[in-house]
């Protein structure tokens, strides 16, 4: 190798450390887009499961250990205004906020004021997450102070919500019955979903 391969040896390494970035940039911004999406479409998935019940079915309880749907929109509520708060700088677990509060409904509070929970709680989140940076996924964050990476406290919370949005779709389907109207492919007609349907 002679004297004159060396800029070349290191102008080749710089270029392929500029793509190698690129790249993860690229792959960071889409995993925070794509994460943001589909939060989005839990928020509307359970919208769409509620409106379809009337006041009586979103506080009713199948029974005594159950929890009823406006329970479950109350708990979604305060964990995302919780954990999505001051997401990077202070612990997920906010010093006010009472979960166990968020396990009852006293007959004063409205399905008016539980909605406002509910929608403070996915406010925090969608600032915080049209914040962040490729540089932020990395960052140690704090839940109940435990240690982890912010990729994985956003990979905890969307497993968390979604098991609750479920749960509110099983509710409303079930106390809507008949009524129900399918918020994905109605059983029967997957055929005229297929991609190839049509084709030889």
């Amino acid at each position: 190798m002679s004297i004159d391969d060396k800029p070349a040896d290191a102008e080749l390494g710089a270029t392929m450390t500029r793509t190698t970035d690129a790249t993860a940039d690229s792959l960071a911004t889409a995993f925070l887009e794509d994460t943001l999406l589909t939060f989005r479409r839990q928020k509307e998935l359970a919208e769409r499961a509620l409106a379809q019940v009337d006041d009586a079915d979103f506080f009713r309880t199948m029974d005594a250990e159950s929890n009823s749907i406006a329970i479950i929109v109350q708990h979604i509520g305060g964990n995302l205004k919780s954990r999505w708060t001051d997401f990077l700088t202070a612990d997920g677990e906010k010093p006010d906020r009472n979960r166990d509060g968020e396990f009852v409904v006293g007959e004063a509070k409205t399905r008016a004021a539980i909605m406002a929970i509910w929608d403070a709680g996915w406010a925090a989140l969608a600032d915080t997450l049209s914040h962040l940076s490729a540089a932020d996924l990395l960052a140690t964050v704090h839940v109940r102070a435990e240690s982890l990476t912010a990729l994985a406290a956003m990979h905890r919370s969307l497993a968390h919500i979604a098991q609750h949005v479920g749960q509110v779709v099983m509710l409303a389907k079930h106390y809507r019955s008949t009524e129900w109207k399918t918020l994905s492919i109605a059983r029967g007609q997957s055929n005229k979903w297929h991609p190839t349907q049509g084709k030889p």
